[in-house]
């Protein structure tokens, strides 16, 4: 039985009540950094949970192994689980926001963890992906159970998961708490980052590629091997497959256009006067839904192979640092597709397209364990549009307040 609209109504009217308490929470969370590389990202776990114990709920912290999390490459990581339980009889509905994030840069014009509120938009790195869903799961849960203290019955209950591992890939993030079975709820709404609903994404293809020549002093070059020319015709190899893909493979996802490669890392050398000896690069592959990511992996792999050995003497090592597959949706997230748009229509008062995203997320670790999943949360029309991983990131307040409506009016759909 669907809820009534006065019930719907009363969850507006509580979170308008509250809403300058929720972005007081958003400012607590966005002043203690996640820069992620280091990745120390254990204190801001404890200062999330001290906040909702403020509230009057228990966070379960599940800390992943010290050596685990150095063997990955980060300093500290402690997940968040907070489980409010309500009637037998209805599904569980997890909402997941992930707290790490990428360091500020330069160019802030706003300090990037003072908050600082401007405008109507408050600034700060991870202010809107994805400290902002933190706000909003927090708080449509505190509606929900706010109207549930008035007599309005609930069925099944709601799983808050907060954690520390995206920017690295999930796996020590829901990753970690799916695989120790701590975790299995039916329904997952993940953190957005604009106004649609997303069902599918991009898969990952990272690749640290080392390129091995001879070191030699620049006056006598030929004593030596250059590796930074094998580099640039590696570079020069992968770039010219982006012109293939955005000519020959194109993706059937609305919202999703073609793969792409991308150098986002490199670094060798030793000095200016001497030949490079060794040079080290990451690159990222986006897979769009369509592709198999083992026979990507072999291509980009031959491709580079190929081509540093076009350059006498230069020799490769190649190492996979991540492989996210892509989100394909699970018939099972109608339910949970169909209230977010019907509400999310009545809350902004237009209609919410549902499409892909080329970006990549811990949705699909979910799904992967059979748990249908939506992508939706606070956030821009556009990722561009909030600065996200950009200097001066920042969320629209009324965004904030609106997509907090719609979870909570989704929640109350599924479990009232």
């Amino acid at each position: 039985m669907t809820p009534t609209p006065d019930r719907f109504a009363r969850l507006d009217a509580w979170i308008d009540a509250h809403f300058d308490e929720e972005v007081t929470f958003l400012q607590k969370l966005v002043q203690v950094p996640t820069d992620t590389p280091p990745g120390n990202n254990a204190p801001h776990a404890e200062r999330t949970a001290e906040l909702l114990a403020g509230f009057g709920f228990d966070a379960e912290k599940h800390a992943v192994p010290e050596q685990e999390v150095r063997d990955y490459g980060l300093a500290s990581i402690t997940n968040l689980i907070v489980r409010r339980a309500y009637d037998a009889g209805g599904p569980v509905i997890a909402l997941n926001a992930h707290g790490d994030v990428v360091p500020p840069g330069e160019g802030w014009t706003h300090d990037p963890y003072g908050g600082e509120i401007v405008d109507g938009r408050l600034y700060g790195r991870a202010a809107a992906v994805s400290k902002s869903d933190f706000a909003t799961f927090t708080f449509a849960t505190r509606a929900l159970e706010a109207l549930r203290a008035e007599g309005a019955p609930l069925k099944g209950g709601v799983e808050l998961h907060f954690t520390y591992d995206e920017e690295f890939g999930g796996e020590l993030g829901p990753g970690w708490l799916l695989e120790q079975g701590l975790t299995e709820p039916d329904y997952l709404i993940a953190a957005g980052f604009g106004h649609e609903v997303i069902t599918a994404h991009n898969g990952c293809l990272q690749l640290e590629v080392t390129v091995h020549g001879v070191m030699a002093h620049a006056a006598i070059p030929d004593s030596g091997v250059d590796a930074l020319q094998g580099a640039v015709a590696i570079m020069n190899a992968l770039y010219g497959e982006n012109a293939r893909y955005r000519a020959e493979i194109r993706s059937q996802v609305p919202g999703i256009n073609h793969p792409y490669i991308n150098v986002g890392w490199i670094q060798g050398g030793t000095n200016t006067n001497v030949v490079p000896g060794k040079v080290v690069m990451k690159i990222d592959r986006r897979m769009i839904p369509e592709e198999d990511p083992v026979q990507v992996e072999a291509e980009i792999r031959r491709l580079i192979t190929e081509a540093a050995a076009s350059r006498p003497g230069v020799s490769v090592d190649i190492r996979r640092l991540l492989l996210a597959q892509a989100l394909q949706p699970l018939p099972g997230n109608r339910p949970l597709v169909e209230a977010i748009c019907r509400h999310g229509a009545e809350v902004f008062g237009e209609a919410i397209p549902v499409s892909g995203t080329p970006l990549y997320t811990d949705v699909r670790l979910y799904c992967a364990h059979g748990i249908p999943a939506v992508i939706y949360g606070a956030g821009p029309r556009t990722v561009r549009e909030s600065n996200a991983k950009r200097a001066d990131e920042h969320l629209v307040l009324d965004d904030l307040r609106r997509a907090t409506k719609v979870v909570a009016r989704t929640l109350l759909q599924m479990l009232g």
